[in-house]
């Protein structure tokens, strides 16, 4: 079934009741270059990782052996698992909302909205942390940097620096992330060569389950091996996403598991261990012990590049959620209004807002809230995962987990297992902040849709989107 509307008429979606546009500029009037599979795979890299910056803090909390076995084992629990689905239900709704219609497909239009108000929030979160571990690895070249005012205006400029960049389209931001990508692993590369004389495989086995401190070592395992589904919001920028999308999450995957196993095999092997030095910023001192003062410079400046690589993914995903969302309806027009560039200019605006409000916090702060926020937004995904194979078994999947239903739920166990656990260890202060946060979008939303009702802003659905009262999936079009 295939409908045609006017910019007069109603029309009812699987989304919800809105006024519907016909006027309404899609993803498909977008002429700027689509992402191929290379700046895509790196777009998820830095999504998802950045490489090993940020990962000292599992080998202060645990030790080597479990920070090296963390490593190994938990993308099979969490990351592949969250990689799958992803490649799944992005190829289905291969459109900018990402796991927003997702979430509405399945639940409604109102989880939907809790959906995409938890994963911005959260999104807006992990991106306040990349200028201050962007700090942290100058401060010990540039000591003026470690707090006070030239600390604020560095954070300041970079985040504007970066926004820009942002503001001038996801073809320029994924080629400048391959670019940084390469370059942030090379010293690991150069320091793993150096260290191979030092290295002591005894090391490696050290641990201490009495001293290990759970909370530290499994949030700083989730931050750094999560967020493989917000490069669904940016599917509807992604050349033959139905091919694209599961090939480039299959490289990345393999990307992000080795950045970080092979550094600390280094790290931890070449030196002896003093597990209260492993923090932000410790890698630049193995470097200098491995291979001298300019190995250190090289590696502070390629986390200065990965931190800006994560930042500018970071906000591509969450800018782009944001008019994936306008879309649908369930946010005002002007969100899904793009610049002469292609990108969306109001929620690079929002977003780069939102980091430097969020800026004030501390990183484990920052990583405790980001994940208890993430791990409801997921909970959300899990639920739609299986209720769309259940309601809607006979919908378009390009690609498709092998298993059927019940291979399905067995998936999603252990993944379900583990938010539990991540959130029963957040702190008090932490999880008072991420309460805080999730009622907002609970009032928000019928907030949203009283301005509506009353006509103060204009909300409108893109008529170019899929329509899941048609269970062949078609769509609606001018």
């Amino acid at each position: 079934m295939k409908l045609r509307i006017t910019a007069t008429r109603q029309a009812s979606t699987a989304m919800g009741d809105y006024e519907v546009i016909g006027e309404l500029p899609s993803h498909k009037a977008n002429n700027s270059r689509k992402v191929s599979v290379l700046p895509l795979v790196f777009l998820i890299f830095y999504e998802v990782s950045g490489g090993p910056f940020g990962v000292e803090d599992t080998v202060q909390a645990a030790g080597p052996l479990l920070a090296l076995l963390g490593f190994l084992v938990f993308p099979f629990i969490w990351s592949i698992p969250e990689a799958l689905i992803t490649a799944e239900m992005g190829t289905m709704f291969p459109e900018n909302s990402g796991y927003v219609v997702w979430v509405s497909s399945a639940l409604g239009p109102y989880w939907g909205f809790q959906q995409g108000w938890m994963k911005w929030i959260s999104g807006v979160i992990d991106n306040a942390l990349y200028p201050v571990l962007f700090l942290d690895y100058l401060k010990s070249g540039v000591p003026a940097l470690g707090g006070g005012m030239p600390r604020t205006v560095a954070a300041l400029g970079l985040t504007v620096l970066l926004t820009y960049l942002n503001y001038r389209g996801l073809t320029i931001v994924g080629w400048v992330a391959t670019l940084l990508g390469v370059l942030s692993l090379l010293p690991f590369v150069v320091m793993g060569i150096l260290a191979i004389p030092d290295l002591e495989p005894s090391r490696w086995f050290v641990t201490n389950l009495n001293g290990v401190d759970w909370n530290l070592y499994l949030n700083t395992l989730f931050w750094n091996l999560n967020y493989w589904d917000s490069v669904s919001t940016l599917v509807g920028e992604v050349d033959n996403p139905k091919k694209t999308l599961p090939r480039a999450l299959f490289y990345a995957v393999i990307l992000v598991v080795l950045g970080y196993f092979f550094p600390l095999l280094i790290g931890t092997g070449a030196v002896p261990l003093n597990q209260k030095l492993w923090t932000d910023g410790y890698f630049s001192d193995i470097a200098t012990i491995v291979g001298g003062v300019w190995l250190r410079w090289w590696l502070q400046a390629a986390a200065a590049m990965s931190n800006m690589g994560m930042f500018v993914a970071e906000m591509s995903s969450d800018s782009f959620q944001l008019l994936g969302m306008a879309e649908r309806g369930m946010l005002p027009e002007f969100f899904s209004k793009r610049s002469r560039y292609g990108t969306p200019l109001i929620g690079i605006l929002f977003s780069a807002s939102g980091v430097i409000l969020l800026s004030w916090l501390s990183f484990q702060e920052i990583v405790a809230a980001e994940n208890f926020l993430y791990c409801f937004g997921m909970i959300l995904e899990f639920i739609a995962f299986i209720l769309l194979r259940i309601k809607h078994p006979n919908m378009p999947r390009p690609y498709k987990i092998p298993g059927g239903t019940i291979g399905a739920i067995l998936m999603c166990i252990p993944p379900t297992i583990l938010i539990c656990v991540v959130l029963a260890f957040s702190s008090f202060k932490v999880m008072v902040i991420s309460l805080i946060a999730v009622l907002i979008g609970l009032v928000l939303q019928p907030c949203l849709k009283l301005v509506e009702k009353k006509r103060w802003l204009k909300f409108s659905i893109n008529c170019n989107l899929s329509d899941l009262d048609n269970e062949a999936g078609l769509s609606l079009v001018d």
